[in-house]
């Protein structure tokens, strides 16, 4: 270790591609000593950092994953919590084991990364947790309740768990991205029977279809990563960054400020859906 251990030592979960990569590339740049992990760290190419097995879902890999940073760095001081993926489709139509599926990475896998990595932060005093959640964390969109429910319950862990920690020096945050241009359209899982025979398939379609329109067009997540890079520097870090483009900016205070009804009709046309 010898100099390094000055150094603090970064984290990053679901680091293959889009966000999680971008996070990881950046503060391997800025002299962090960053750890990537992902269920497949085959798939990253050319990594400038480690890449380490792990998946969320599994208790023993989370472990694995944990120790094998602590027995090499002695410590962990920034966790971000990126690994997810999402589900799309009716929720009448979505199966419950889709459902769980969803829960288990989004938001299961946080809570076990969560569980993993405290002991060691609060017996060093200090440490950062920073939790991706999505500006479907403060309002849900047509056809992706579960992901958005899932998204929902890591915003409610957050608020829960930065209090409860708090006293042992270690700081919850929360990251809300809008859309930004990753490969995570072609990784969400779409119910065969949505595309085909259901009777919500023209509404899904044309919510699809603007779905991916706004992902696909959205700038690079170099800005989440420079978020990051901050709230590391900042000594009292507030609790949520949304960071996203200018209309879904101002998504979470109209909502606080508007009737619901309001927000549903700027929801339903933005998606193409008559209601």
């Amino acid at each position: 270790m010898g100099n390094n251990f000055d150094k603090k030592v970064v984290l990053v979960t679901g680091a293959t591609s889009g966000i999680g990569k971008t996070i990881a590339e950046h503060l391997h740049f800025k002299g962090y000593i960053v750890y990537g992990a992902a269920r497949r760290p085959e798939h990253v190419s050319t990594p400038s950092f480690p890449v380490l097995k792990l998946d969320v879902t599994s208790d023993d890999s989370v472990m694995d994953c944990v120790n094998r940073i602590i027995r090499d760095e002695k410590k962990i001081d920034v966790l971000i919590n990126n690994a997810g993926f999402g589900i799309a489709g009716p929720i009448e139509e979505n199966s419950i084991e889709e459902a769980m599926a969803q829960f288990d990475t989004n938001y299961f896998g946080v809570v076990r990364m969560c569980k993993a990595v405290i002991p060691h932060m609060r017996a060093a005093g200090h440490g950062l947790i920073i939790n991706i959640s999505s500006i479907g964390g403060l309002v849900c969109v047509p056809f992706q309740a579960h992901y958005c429910a899932s998204k929902f319950a890591v915003e409610g862990l957050s608020e829960g768990l930065r209090l409860e920690v708090a006293r042992f020096g270690i700081k919850v945050v929360l990251i809300e991205p809008g859309d930004f241009k990753t490969d995570f359209p072609s990784c969400r899982r779409i119910d065969d029977m949505s595309k085909n025979e259901s009777p919500y398939n023209p509404f899904f379609m044309n919510s699809i279809k603007m779905m991916e329109k706004g992902e696909m067009c959205g700038p690079e997540p170099t800005p989440i990563a420079l978020t990051v890079e901050n709230i590391i520097k900042t000594k009292s870090p507030n609790l949520r960054y949304t960071v996203a483009n200018m209309p879904q900016n101002l998504i979470p205070p109209l909502k606080r400020l508007l009737p619901w009804k309001i927000i549903e009709k700027i929801i339903a046309k933005n998606y193409r859906l008559d209601i």
